[in-house]
């Protein structure tokens, strides 16, 4: 059976490595790239390594090296159809049928897409006559070296209907329209899609022309006009400039979306290389797909104004449905009425860095874009408020992510509008402070919360005597909660203490500080009664994987806890009242209580310690 080269690059991009490889190699974080021992000789010292952003697999032992299909094949013993469909039904992929109509398409695509190259350089060859010279002053006048002509194969379709087609004439005419280079009118003649347009190519991931871009150089509409959809070319499915940009965000790790062909080309002439656009549409699912192939948290670059902001927000939404643990997304808004290339062109590119360093997560652009008018006044509209957040949160299709969203969006909402905490004094000040218990009246809205002596917080105390570091990025939360046993609100306290000192301790000299001072059975007796077991629990977690976990846990501790006054308070009225508009809310409050927890046992490697 012969498969789309097409499609089995997509398969690999979409199914990443490690986690197939994880389920028959122990692998443990090394960098950028994961090593275990070679499963296919045997061996004491790990020599084997897996890179996902590359994705394969390399053992410097035995010289085994492959990608997700081979590992599957050689390692699982998987004839190659099997491993394809196998990857097809985890990536949600459909295998395209092995038929003399599925191998004809394939050669078709092989044939438009060699006419679509033979069109590009076309294009870039009339780019230096006579004729691209209102291309080339407008190039000039954005900035654009010859350099990045070339680079980007920049080029111009003259102002004819025919230049094209005479150019391609030995190629038939119903293969042009079905590469998307001619059009045909009513009539049924053929004429030229491109005219009198600066021209763009858009690769696919493999860097071979599929299709063009071409803006119109004169009072012409539409200003950007795409290549038809067809066997060859699907707008939904490609991002401009990912193959050059593809590499320089896995050594980067970040990939920035702008809005445009000339957005890319401007910030790249000042060094930024990491940047891809979706062709003149709202990010689909498909380019939101590739761009996670690649980092973890894209950043979308939007105009600061009306129009772009509610292009976020459409991004946003579009997103929410296919977000994941650790997948989502950064929004970085641009000064109004800037673009990215005029951005670059007045501050260089410190400006525009200064931009993406201010991207904000999804879920608190999201949070902004529901409450930053400041209209909520009145108890309607307040309740109109949480409905859309939690209707925003029940969008997300994985159930771990939409329990700490609805957390994260009821802490915040009741934080907002029905309480207003006391501002008091940080009660952790890391890099080299002296920490103080919280004083009284600071903190208030934690020390509110009815935290009792929930099992999390043993695991809490034992992640930070694991990984000192938490303490930098969570110690002022932590030292805020009101921890019911005064043994481990003590032993808390004497932790913060001691990093808010010595904040680069590492753990084993942390426990020696703690012993030091009288308290190292009780850190030996919390390590051992902690029944809970996280990512961050374990000395050898990956250090940025142990400080998400970390929040989350800690984020989804206070959200129980907030969702315990307000379910008393939900009890009693129905209580009182047998009403069937109390009894639902109490349900509905319970069932958000369940997730919660569920959420936060999915993120425990196991439940119990034997």
């Amino acid at each position: 059976m012969s498969l789309p080269p097409a499609f089995l690059d997509e398969l690999r991009a979409r199914v990443p490595l490690s986690p197939v490889v994880g389920r028959r190699v122990k692998l443990t974080r090394a960098g950028r790239e994961w090593k275990g021992c070679c499963p296919f000789h045997n061996e004491k010292t790990p020599s084997f390594y897996v890179n996902d952003d590359k994705g394969f697999y390399h053992c410097f032992g035995c010289g085994a090296h492959g990608d997700v299909i081979r590992f599957l094949t050689d390692q699982e013993g998987l004839g190659f159809i099997d491993a394809v469909k196998q990857l097809a039904a985890q990536a949600g992929m459909e295998v395209p049928s092995d038929s003399p109509e599925a191998r004809a398409r394939a050669e078709v695509s092989d044939t438009l897409q060699g006419l679509v190259q033979r069109a590009a350089e076309f294009f870039q060859a009339q780019l230096k006559t006579p004729l691209g010279a209102e291309a080339r002053a407008y190039l000039d006048r954005r900035g654009v070296s010859a350099k990045q002509v070339g680079d980007f194969m920049l080029g111009f379709a003259p102002d004819s209907r025919i230049a094209l087609k005479s150019a391609l004439k030995d190629s038939p005419e119903e293969r042009l329209v079905e590469a998307g280079l001619l059009g045909r009118s009513d009539s049924g003649d053929t004429y030229d899609r491109f005219r009198g347009r600066l021209m763009f190519p858009i690769r696919d991931r493999r860097g071979r022309v599929v299709g063009f871009g071409g803006r119109a150089l004169g009072d012409v509409q539409p200003k950007y006009l795409n290549s038809a959809d067809g066997p060859l070319f699907d707008k939904g499915r490609l991002l401009y400039n990912l193959d050059r940009a593809g590499p320089a965000a896995r050594a980067s790790g970040r990939l920035v979306v702008v809005e445009g062909y000339m957005d890319v080309i401007g910030v790249a002439g000042a060094g930024i290389a990491e940047l891809v656009a979706p062709l003149g549409t709202a990010m689909t699912e498909a380019q939101l797909q590739l761009a996670w192939a690649r980092v973890d948290e894209p950043i979308l670059c939007f105009d600061g104004d009306g129009a772009g902001q509610r292009a976020a927000l459409r991004a946003a939404l579009r997103a929410l449905p296919l977000l994941v643990p650790g997948k989502s997304l950064r929004i970085a808004t641009l000064p109004p009425g800037e673009d990215p290339d005029d951005l670059v062109k007045r501050g260089g590119a410190q400006a525009f860095e200064a931009v993406l360093a201010a991207a904000v997560p999804l879920i608190d652009f999201l949070w902004s874009s529901e409450t930053a008018s400041g209209t909520a006044t009145t108890p309607e509209r307040r309740a109109a408020v949480r409905q859309r957040l939690r209707g925003h949160a029940e969008t997300i299709a994985d159930a771990s992510v939409r329990a700490l969203y609805n957390a994260d969006f009821s802490a915040r909402f009741d934080a907002l509008y029905l309480t207003r905490p006391e501002r008091g004094p940080r009660a952790f000040t890391p890099r080299g402070g002296r920490f103080q218990p919280p004083p009284l009246g600071a903190s208030q809205e934690l020390k509110a919360l009815p935290l009792g002596n929930v099992p999390e917080l043993k695991a809490l105390l034992a992640g930070v005597l694991a990984h000192p570091a938490l303490a930098d990025r969570h110690g002022e939360t932590l030292a805020a909660l009101a921890i019911a046993d005064g043994r481990l609100a003590r032993l808390r306290d004497a932790i913060l203490a001691v990093l808010a000192e010595q904040p680069d301790l590492e753990s084993q000299s942390l426990r020696h500080n703690l012993d030091a001072n009288g308290l190292g059975a009780m850190a030996e007796s919390v390590l051992k009664a902690n029944r809970l077991r996280f990512s961050f629990t374990r000395s050898d977690a990956d250090p940025d994987v142990a400080a998400r976990d970390f929040g989350m846990v800690l984020d989804s501790i206070m959200a129980r806890a907030r969702l315990e006054i307000t379910l008393a308070a939900a009890t009693a009225r129905f209580r009182d009242s047998l009403d069937e508009a109390d009894y639902q809310q109490q349900q509905a409050l319970l069932a958000e209580r369940i997730e919660i927890d569920e959420a936060m046992m999915r993120l425990a490697e196991s439940r119990r310690v034997d």
